[in-house]
């Protein structure tokens, strides 16, 4: 039996991302995956089950790492708007220190693909920020509205603001930063 080993892991799902990101799902294929991981594709099977696996599991790790971000400072003492300041930045960061994860991400939600991810699973890395928006709900400072709106509000505006290619003439300082949080917050506040 052979045991799984987190570097290769980590190096299987880099080379996914880079090679999905330059030729594309249909021409990643297993061998060209486990060439640029430098392993085996035999090794590659030991991971994942196939290429689908391969994808919507990287998918769901990429995901996971935004969340473990978003919480990583979580400070449930402070202020909502203090703590969703404090998560959008983290998201931000995040996004603009992994672009090669978010172009992967954005390919991945507009394939067939994504019909393959188990959300209910992948929204439970995501429960302590639906802890804090329904929080929020209770105590009226966040508007009442299904959650999946409130998000697009509050953390979309980080995956436009974190692209070079949409923000060419935005100097994103702490300033700037600042006031797109400010706006993001003033869509969702009651």
């Amino acid at each position: 039996m052979r045991f799984k080993d987190e570097a290769k892991q980590e190096a299987i799902i880099n080379a996914t991302v880079k090679l999905v990101n330059e030729i594309g799902f249909v021409y990643s294929s297993v061998a060209k995956i486990a060439k640029e991981a430098n392993v085996s594709p035999a090794t590659l099977y030991i991971y994942y089950k196939n290429k689908e696996d391969l994808l919507v599991s990287t998918y769901i790790e990429i995901k996971k790492s935004l969340a473990m971000a978003l919480a990583r400072k979580l400070n449930t003492s402070l202020p909502l708007r203090d703590i969703f300041e404090q998560m959008w930045i983290e998201g931000f960061n995040f996004v603009k220190e992994n672009p090669d994860y978010f172009r992967y991400t954005e390919q991945f939600a507009n394939s067939p693909y994504s019909d393959l991810v188990n959300n209910k699973e992948l929204e439970a890395h995501f429960a302590p920020i639906h802890r804090l928006l329904a929080q929020g709900m209770e105590q009226k400072v966040i508007k009442n509205v299904h959650p999946d709106i409130l998000t697009v509000f509050i953390f979309f505006p980080i995956m436009t603001l974190a692209n070079p290619k949409l923000c060419k003439a935005i100097v994103l300082d702490e300033k700037t930063i600042k006031q797109a949080f400010s706006l993001a917050w003033d869509a969702i506040k009651y």
